[in-house]
C-alpha cells in the first residue's frame, strides 16, 4: 500500500479507537484544533470549486469528519465525567462565551444548534434531496444531448464519452450527498443529546462522587459543556454551509469569490438606487446620517467605478475581437481548418430547417442516430460523424447528401406532404404533385394529408418526410460505405477486435498482412455490400491464406467463401428456391482465357465487342427478370466471379455477383437465364 492509503486507513481506525480509548487532554487539545482546521480547509475549498464535481469526494468526507467529530465528542464527555476538566481548548471557548454568566453562554451555544439544525442542515438536506431528483430526471435528455452534439459534429467520440461519464458521476455525487446530509441532521441531534448528558451527568458527578458543592459543580460543569458544544458545533457548522455550497453551486468558470463579485455588482445602476435608498433613511428617518451618509457614498462611488469599468471592459473586447480577426486573416495557418473534409454531410435549404430543429418537432438528429445503429449492425461499418448544415444556395425545399466533399444524392422535400409509392398499378383517385423518390428511383406522388388514408387503402406505400430523408440516407451510406473506411478507420476495428482476440490480431497484423491490405478487403466487400460484421472469421480467413498471396481480389475471394452461410442468408429468404442467371460455357470460357498476369496481380482483358455482348445478354435477362418483379442475381464459377463483376460494375453496381462456393449446400437453386457469347 502507498503511504497517503496508509495514512487515511490509519486515520479510520484512530478514529474508532478515540471512542474506546482514554485520550489525553493534551492529545485532546491537539485533535480539537486539527477538526477545526480541517473544517475552516472544507469550507474554502468549497468555496473555490467551480462545479460540485470537482469535490466529488465531499460525501465521503462529510462522513469521515462526522465520525470524527462525534469521536471527539465522546472523549471530552469521559474527561468531563472522569475529571471535571476536558484541556484549555474546551475552557477557553467555554469561559469566552460564557464570561461568568451560564445563561448568555447556553442561549449563544442553542442558538448555533437552532441555526445549523433548522436554517442549514434542513435546507441542505431538501437541496440536496431535490438536486438528486432532477438530476436522474435529466439524465435522458442529457444523453440524447450528448448523441444530438455527436451526430452533429459538434463533439468527438472521447469529448462524448467524457461528458457521459460526467453526466453519471453527476447523478452518483447527488445520490450519494442526499444519503450523506442524513448525518448532518444526525450530528445536530447528537449534539445536543450529549449538550444535556455532560450537564445532567457532570453536575450529579460532581456533587455526588466529587463532593463539589453545589454552585461549583453547577459553574464547573456547565462552563465545560458549554466549551465542548462551541468545540463541535463551530466546525459542524462550517462543513454544514460547506455541504449547502456545494449542493446549491452551479458550473461556472469561476469559484464563489468570482461569481460574487462578477454578477452580484455587474449592475452599476441598481447600487445608485440602493445608494440613494440608504441616503434618505439617513435624512428623513430618526437614523442618524453619520451611518447612513459615508455608506451611501461609498456605493455611489463603486457605481461610477464600475460603470467606467465595464465601458472600458467593453472597448477592450471589441478590439481584441477586431485584432484576431485581422490576424487570422494574415495568418498563413488561417487556411489550413479549410483543407479538412467531412465524411459525410447533409445540406437542406432553409424551408426544411424543422426537420432538425427539436423545438420545431424535428427528429432527424434522433434518425441519425438509428441510421449509425443499423449500418453497425447490418454492415459491421462503423458510419463517422454526419456534419449536419443549412445551406442558403440551396433551394428551400431541396437537400443534398455529400460523400468527402462530392455530393453523391439529394432532392427535394414537401414537409406537409407524404410521399406515395405505387404497388404496380395506379389509381386514379390518388391525385398529386408527380416526382421520383430519391433512394430508389420510383414515380411517386406528394399527396395531402386527406388522401393519405385512402391511398394506403389502395396499396400505396405511404411515407412522411423525414423518413424518405433516413431512407436516402442509409442507402447512400451502404452504397458508398467502402469509401468511408480508411486505414484510420480499420485501425479502430482492429483494436476493437483486439480486446477480445488478442492471439488472432498479432498473428495477422502486421506479420501477414498490414493495415492498408486489410482496409483493400474490407472495402471491396462493401463495395458489393458484404456485410464485415464478423470480423472474426474474415481475419481468420485472412491468417490462413494471406502466407499464400497478398492480392487483395484473390483473398477477398476466399472470405466471401469462408462467409458463404452469412451470403447465403443474405440473398435467400429462408426455405425458398434461390433463382439466379448463370454464365454459360462459353462465356465462362472466353473470360477464363481473357485473364492476363502481371506484377501486380492478375487483370482481365477482354476486348470490346466480347464486352459489349456481356452487356447486352446480362440486361436482358436482367430486364426480364426486373419485369417479373424478382431480384437479379448472376451466379458463375469461383474461377471467373471477380473478373465478370470487374466487367459489369460500373453499369449495374447493384447487381449481385456470386460464385457457387458462396452458397450453402443445402439451398436449392433454380436457373431462370443463361448468359453466353
Amino acid at each position: 500500500m502507498k503511504a497517503k492509503d496508509l495514512t487515511v486507513l490509519i486515520g479510520i481506525i484512530g478514529i474508532v479507537l478515540m471512542m474506546i480509548l482514554p485520550i489525553p487532554s493534551g492529545l485532546l487539545d491537539f485533535l480539537l484544533i486539527v477538526n477545526i482546521s480541517i473544517a475552516l480547509t472544507i469550507i474554502l475549498v468549497a468555496m473555490n470549486t467551480k462545479e460540485p464535481l470537482q469535490f466529488s469526494i465531499f460525501p465521503s468526507l462529510l462522513l469521515i469528519t462526522t465520525l470524527f467529530r462525534l469521536a471527539l465528542n465522546i472523549s471530552t464527555t469521559k474527561l468531563i465525567l472522569a475529571e471535571g476538566n476536558a484541556g484549555s481548548v474546551v475552557a477557553t471557548f467555554g469561559g469566552w462565551i460564557a464570561r461568568g454568566q451560564i445563561a448568555i453562554g447556553f442561549i449563544v451555544f442553542l442558538i448555533l444548534v437552532v441555526v445549523q439544525f433548522i436554517v442549514i442542515t434542513k435546507g441542505s438536506e431538501r437541496v440536496a434531496e431535490v438536486g438528486a431528483r432532477f438530476t436522474l430526471d435529466a439524465m435522458p435528455g442529457k444523453q440524447m444531448s450528448i448523441d444530438a452534439d455527436l451526430n452533429a459534429g459538434m463533439i468527438n467520440e472521447q469529448q462524448a464519452r467524457e461528458r457521459r461519464q460526467n453526466v453519471e458521476r453527476e447523478a452518483d455525487f447527488y445520490g450519494a450527498m442526499d444519503g450523506a446530509s442524513k448525518f448532518v441532521k444526525g450530528d445536530a441531534i447528537a449534539s445536543i443529546i450529549i449538550l444535556l448528558i455532560n450537564l445532567i451527568g457532570g453536575f450529579i458527578i460532581g456533587v455526588a462522587i466529587h463532593g463539589k458543592p453545589f454552585q461549583e459543580a453547577l459553574s464547573t460543569y456547565s462552563v465545560l459543556t458549554i466549551g465542548d458544544g462551541l468545540v463541535s458545533q463551530i466546525p459542524a457548522l462550517l462543513i454544514s454551509t460547506a455541504a449547502g455550497l456545494i449542493v446549491t453551486r452551479a458550473s461556472s468558470d469561476g469559484n464563489l469569490a468570482e461569481d460574487l463579485t462578477g454578477q452580484l455588482l455587474s449592475y452599476p445602476k441598481l447600487l445608485y438606487i440602493v445608494a440613494i435608498t440608504v441616503a434618505f433613511l439617513g435624512l428623513f428617518t430618526p437614523i442618524h446620517a453619520i451611518t447612513t451618509l459615508p455608506l451611501a457614498g461609498l456605493m455611489a462611488f463603486a457605481a461610477y467605478r464600475m460603470t467606467q469599468n465595464l465601458s472600458r471592459k467593453a472597448i477592450a473586447e471589441e478590439q481584441l475581437v477586431e485584432e484576431k480577426q485581422i490576424e487570422e486573416v494574415r495568418s498563413p495557418e488561417s487556411v489550413i481548418s479549410l483543407l479538412s473534409v467531412d465524411p459525410i454531410e447533409f445540406e437542406f435549404g432553409y424551408g426544411l430547417i424543422p426537420l432538425a430543429d427539436t423545438q420545431q418537432g424535428g427528429d432527424l438528429l434522433d434518425r441519425i442516430i438509428m441510421i449509425r445503429r443499423q449500418c453497425a449492425l447490418e454492415m459491421g461499418l462503423v458510419v463517422p460523424v454526419i456534419r449536419i448544415r443549412d445551406n442558403i444556395q440551396l433551394k428551400p425545399n431541396e437537400y443534398v447528401i455529400k460523400i468527402k466533399g462530392n455530393q453523391v444524392g439529394g432532392g427535394e422535400l414537401l414537409l406537409n406532404h407524404y410521399l406515395a409509392m405505387s404497388p404496380g398499378y395506379d389509381d386514379e383517385s390518388i391525385t398529386g404533385i408527380e416526382t421520383v423518390e430519391p433512394s430508389f428511383g420510383l414515380p411517386a406522388l406528394w399527396i395531402d394529408e386527406s388522401v393519405k388514408e385512402r391511398a394506403e387503402l389502395a396499396g400505396y406505400t405511404v411515407v412522411d418526410p423525414p423518413s424518405v430523408v433516413a431512407t436516402h440516407l442509409t442507402e447512400l451510406i451502404k452504397r458508398h460505405g467502402h469509401e468511408l473506411i480508411g486505414r484510420q478507420e480499420t485501425k479502430t476495428l482492429v483494436d476493437n477486435i483486439r480486446e477480445n482476440y488478442p492471439v488472432l490480431v498479432d498473428e495477422l497484423i502486421p506479420s501477414v498482412l498490414t493495415i492498408g491490405d486489410l482496409q483493400k478487403v474490407l472495402a471491396k466487400l462493401l463495395r458489393e455490400k458484404i456485410s464485415i460484421r464478423d470480423l472474426v472469421t474474415i481475419f481468420e480467413t485472412l491468417a490462413d491464406y494471406g502466407t499464400y498471396t497478398k492480392d487483395p481480389d484473390v483473398l477477398t475471394e476466399y472470405v466471401r467463401q469462408a462467409l458463404s452461410r452469412q451470403i447465403t442468408q443474405q440473398f435467400s429468404q429462408s426455405g425458398e428456391t434461390l433463382k439466379v442467371i448463370t454464365v454459360g460455357p462459353s462465356l465462362e470460357k472466353k473470360i477464363a482465357e481473357s485473364v492476363q498476369q502481371s506484377e501486380h496481380g492478375s487483370y482481365l482483358a477482354l476486348d470490346p465487342v466480347s464486352t459489349q455482348t456481356v452487356y447486352q445478354r446480362l440486361m436482358e435477362q436482367i430486364n426480364r427478370l426486373l419485369q417479373s418483379g424478382q431480384q437479379p442475381i448472376v451466379l458463375t464459377s469461383p474461377t471467373i466471379r471477380m473478373y465478370l463483376r470487374q466487367v459489369i460494375e460500373r453499369t449495374m453496381q447493384d447487381i449481385p455477383v456470386l460464385s457457387y462456393s458462396e452458397l450453402e449446400p443445402n439451398i436449392e437453386i433454380q436457373s431462370v437465364g443463361v448468359v453466353n457469347l
